[in-house]
């Protein structure tokens, strides 16, 4: 099998296949470039975080690097409910880049080749590899398709248009044209970035620190703590001035003189947007992130824009701590193309071409994160393509990664897509800590989980079982301990000692007693979200037959027939979440096929 591009999707799917034992091919314009952080140099946040920790626990590489190169770990959310605590890491950029590209290297079957890919080759409505620039033709049983924003790529800085996908790399024309003519519909999305400034000019003495956790918390599984020294990075404000000069300059900004066509993200706005559409608010966070240790670059998260460059740098000296700063790099905006994901499947293979995969933002998303995520799930997939096995789907009661997944089929995104807690109506269920638990097993029954992940797995298994037998047989003042961890006040710590679980105790047996305490604290919770997850599933078990006619039912509304024939749903359960399909049209499609499967059964 083929991947092309070597993004955080690329870097996934790659490593997945290999793992999996397909011999694969990653092709990349430059292999220096392999999961480079061309946006924000951290991994994980709000969501993100667990999907970081889900991939872990499958057996992908993202925990893995960012553990390796973070230097500055943080847990979100620390004071509301485990459901979303959520770790977050800064990372040393040349670290996390040449960590992802040593693990690509060291998996055997996988090969890392340097060009650009121009062509998809079809035949019969089945993918049979591709076209090199060049016209060097590689031939595979699957390809993944994960570009980035490469597919037509163009970035804005004022009037200054440069076609590309990143900065000093250029856009990939050729395999738009390619989609297009295989049938596939494009569409256009956009993302921007902020500046970059030398660090040696930022006034830090002026500035809000803000420190890393003191006992930073591992993404890996695998690892039992971070021992690297941590960095801090900085806060700053922009201020009434910073926004009068960029009112003063929306005439020059591509996103309002009509230079910018297509949607950027809500939840992620350029510094232009917040201005505008939050005219109330007379300042806005400003964070200052070292890009590595070693590294003169300073990223200026919060103030992302396509302001022309003399508008940056002036809004940049407006800001407290900014106003010598040097400007390594400029903000720019950047629209690409993206295939609008009905047109996949929830194994993330294309509906219209069979053994074609896509993975990252050519299905809508936004982040390294959700790329990651989507990129591990599309290399299993065409692995198990090759291998004429079933493709691998996550729920949405069973990881994030299959929330975001199902969502991008159901309710196509008209802006990037980011993931949310919100957006998880099991986010109980789905917590950073239990990723292990969810998803090991599974990643150990595809392959993915070697024989030290599973050992490692088995033994903080045990570790939970003990503890969870110890809290129901032992007793304090009559009554079991499991009922004095039930309140608030009570910490495991203070009914059970580690050592009385393994000797000499050990940062698992740590982990275990969280993971426990977490299920006796929140049991209630758990079980009433456990009850709805079973009530989910009734739906989910409620097959629609594949290639099922919804034009045939005249009772469903015209606009509901037109959706579920663009989605195809799988389930019941998937079909009532399309948008624009409303109660009514699931009970009359539930009829039609009860109606249906008794007439078969006569």
């Amino acid at each position: 099998m083929i991947v092309v591009g070597g993004g955080h999707a690329g870097a996934e799917a790659a490593w997945a296949s290999a793992r999996l034992g397909a011999a694969t091919a990653l092709v990349t314009l430059r292999a220096e470039a392999i999961a480079r952080m061309s946006c924000n140099p951290a991994i994980g946040g709000l969501a993100k975080g667990q999907i970081v920790r889900e991939i872990d626990a499958l057996g992908g590489l993202m925990g893995l690097a960012i553990d390796a190169a973070g230097i500055q770990f943080r847990m979100l959310n620390r004071s509301k409910g485990p459901a979303v605590w959520a770790p977050r890491a800064q990372a040393d950029e040349r670290l996390y880049t040449a960590r992802v590209r040593e693990m690509l290297e060291s998996a055997a079957g996988l090969t890392l080749i340097e060009a650009s890919v121009e062509e998809v080759l079809v035949e019969s409505d089945v993918v049979r590899g591709v076209v090199l620039e060049g016209g060097r033709r590689l031939s595979a049983q699957a390809v993944v398709l994960a570009p980035g924003t490469f597919l037509r790529g163009l970035m804005h800085c004022g009037t200054t248009q440069t076609e590309g996908g990143r900065v000093g790399e250029p856009a990939a024309v050729g395999l738009s044209r390619s989609l297009e003519r295989l049938g596939l519909q494009l569409r256009r999305l956009k993302t921007g970035t902020p500046a970059r400034v030398h660090r040696d000019s930022v006034d830090i003495g002026r500035l809000e620190v803000q420190p890393g956790d003191e006992c930073p918390a591992p993404f890996s599984f695998m690892n039992d703590r971070i021992d690297r020294p941590q960095v801090v990075c900085w806060i700053t404000y922009t201020n009434t001035g910073t926004h009068e000069l960029i009112r003063a300059n929306l005439d020059r900004a591509p996103l309002y003189t009509g230079q910018i066509q297509s949607r950027g993200p809500r939840y992620c706005p350029s510094i232009e947007d917040k201005i505008v559409r939050f005219a109330d608010k007379d300042r806005h966070q400003v964070f200052l992130e070292p890009e590595g240790l070693d590294s003169d670059r300073i990223y200026c998260n919060g103030i992302s824009t396509s302001l022309p460059a003399d508008v940056q740098e002036d809004m940049l000296h407006s800001i407290v701590g900014l106003e010598r700063a040097h400007v390594l790099q400029h903000g720019y905006a950047i629209e690409y193309d993206f295939v609008p994901p009905d047109q996949i499947e929830v194994t993330l293979e294309t509906k219209r071409i069979r053994g074609l995969f896509l993975a990252g933002q050519i299905n809508g998303t936004s982040g390294y994160e959700e790329a990651a995520g989507q990129g591990l799930l599309a290399g299993v997939n065409a692995a198990r393509h090759v291998a004429d096995r079933e493709g691998v789907v996550l729920g949405r009661d069973q990881a994030y990664v299959g929330v975001m997944v199902d969502d991008l089929i159901t309710r196509p995104p008209i802006e990037p897509y980011r993931m949310f807690t919100s957006r998880a109506e099991y986010r109980l269920l789905l917590r950073n800590d239990n990723a292990d638990g969810r998803l090991t097993p599974l990643g150990r029954e595809i392959g993915l989980v070697d024989d030290e992940r599973w050992k490692r797995f088995e033994r903080k298994e045990r570790f939970m079982d003990q503890i969870r037998r110890a809290l129901t047989a032992d007793l304090r003042e009559g009554r079991p301990l499991v009922d004095w961890l039930r309140r608030p006040e009570i910490r495991i710590g203070d009914l059970i000692d580690p050592a009385s679980v393994e000797r000499p105790a050990c940062p698992l047996v740590d982990e275990a007693l969280q993971a426990v305490q977490v299920e006796v604290k929140y049991g209630g919770y758990i079980e009433r979200q456990q009850r709805q997850v079973e009530r989910f599933r009734q739906m989910e078990s409620r097959p629609i037959p594949p290639g099922f006619r919804f034009s045939a039912i005249p009772e469903l509304r015209a606009e509901a027939r037109e959706r579920l024939t663009a989605v195809g749903p799988r389930s019941i359960g998937q079909a009532s979440r399309i948008s624009g399909i409303n109660p009514a049209d699931i009970t009359v499609l539930m009829v039609y096929l009860d109606c249906r499967r008794r007439l078969a059964g006569s």
